[in-house]
């Protein structure tokens, strides 16, 4: 069994993960609309890996003898105004999902929980990833995404993204 406020934290994160994967889609939903099936494909993509990380955390839940709680998952709320917009939401949504990973982590090392900190370095490192692809990317719209043939090779770039189930050892 954990400790309540790490089990609540760790189960309130399994929540939020699936609401990232509902975010992204609303992305890709976005730029499908848009003609940018590249983009678009880079968020479905995105979509599956959030879900899949709500499920290694509901995973290590079950496995500590844990109960989870699905909440209901919150309609995205962004409006967009231009094809930059969802590219600088996800990257503040990385930031926060890493504030919401330490977080848990902070709560695990202070009780000395050193399972749940093992299971979450690998989040830890998956979170830098994160943030640096969504940086990448705005960084090569704010470079090529003015230009209608740069635009159309970032798309093109994007749209070669496949889904790669995620490993770990935890």
């Amino acid at each position: 069994m954990l400790d309540k406020k790490v089990k609540d934290l760790i189960n309130t994160q399994v929540n939020k993960e699936f609401y990232s994967a509902y975010l992204y889609l609303d992305f890709a939903n976005y730029y499908y609309d848009q003609g940018l099936d590249g983009f678009a494909n880079w968020y479905d993509v995105q979509a599956q890996e959030e879900r899949d990380h709500a499920m290694m955390m509901r995973q290590y839940l079950i496995d500590n003898g844990e109960h989870v709680e699905f909440f209901a998952v919150e309609k995205p709320d962004k409006t967009y105004q231009s094809i930059e917009d969802p590219l600088k939401f996800g990257l503040e949504h990385e930031q926060y999902v890493t504030s919401l990973i330490n977080t848990i982590y902070a709560a695990a090392d202070d009780i000395k929980d050193y399972r749940t900190m093992q299971f979450y370095d690998w989040f830890v490192k998956e979170q830098l990833e994160e943030e640096k692809n969504a940086e990448d990317i705005l960084k090569k719209y704010h470079l090529f995404g003015s230009d209608s043939k740069g635009l159309y090779a970032l798309d093109q770039e994007l749209a070669a993204r496949t889904y790669v189930a995620p490993t770990t050892n935890a």
